[in-house]
């Protein structure tokens, strides 16, 4: 689908109210593949987000701002006909659900943030984090694909998952050699945590009904859930049991069955 001048992967499954799955940073829409059966009575959209999957990966950074990230995706729901969305947003996919939120309310029905964060504070933390997502954009781009993959499924955010089993693991790791360099290390300069918005003063006027989701042995990110939870005037935080930074596939029975019932409330606040 070719939207403002790139080309993105959308894959449609299914009929009924449209939820938008966003993927987190060096995954893709086969993220979400292993929950079809779980939203059957939904319209489902995967979307590679820009830089990842199949979707473009552009060389010039400043196209990844989040700005024009948010812009694709309304033109996505444009083209698809879609006046309104719930939004399952998960890590950078989830600073990007926030974010569209934010600037278009009107389009979203329920939004589903799991290990997500509304950007930093303070500049102070933004330059630290921009110029740590510069070095590491760097080196992604210098040692490739693969010793980067290698390096980032070792970090102590994805510690939990040594967990899962074997099969998992390798798949969750031919996804992410599926990226390329310049897409990876554009999305970080151009949507990082520290390049984006923050939306921390903006989260009291959002009403919009918010699931908050984190794992337990991801401390940093329901810390990050709980000071949402207290801004955002119609948020529901839940906190899983053995499981990690990416829920959805650490526990994805738990994950499926909690959205379902968070989106099936019959109390709408839209």
């Amino acid at each position: 689908m070719k939207i403002r001048d790139v080309s993105y992967h959308v894959e449609i499954e299914g009929k009924g109210e449209p939820l938008v799955f966003l993927h987190g940073f060096t995954g893709s829409s086969l993220s979400w593949q292993h929950l079809i059966n779980d939203f059957r009575n939904y319209q489902l959209i995967f979307i590679d987000i820009l830089g990842h999957g199949k979707s473009d990966h552009p060389s010039d950074s400043s196209r990844y701002k989040m700005g024009e990230v948010v812009e694709d995706i309304i033109e996505i729901f444009n083209r698809l006909t879609i006046d309104k969305a719930h939004i399952v947003g998960y890590s950078m996919g989830g600073r990007l659900a926030l974010s569209l939120a934010a600037l278009y309310p009107h389009r979203v029905k329920k939004l589903v943030l799991e290990s997500s964060s509304p950007g930093l504070n303070t500049d102070e933390e933004r330059n630290h984090r921009i110029k740590s997502d510069q070095a590491l954009a760097d080196e992604i781009v210098r040692g490739g694909i693969s010793r980067f993959v290698d390096k980032w499924e070792k970090i102590p955010l994805f510690s939990s998952q040594m967990m899962m089993s074997d099969s998992q693991k390798n798949k969750l790791r031919e996804q992410r050699l599926l990226n390329t360099e310049i897409g990876l290390a554009n999305s970080l300069l151009g949507m990082g945590t520290g390049s984006q918005p923050s939306w921390w003063d903006k989260l009291p006027n959002l009403h919009i009904s918010v699931l908050l989701l984190c794992g337990e042995l991801d401390q940093k990110f329901c810390e990050i859930a709980k000071r949402m939870h207290e801004r955002l005037p119609f948020s529901v935080i839940k906190e899983i049991n053995q499981a990690g930074h990416a829920i959805h596939v650490e526990q994805p029975r738990i994950f499926g069955k909690i959205v379902i019932e968070f989106l099936n409330e019959d109390k709408s606040l839209n």
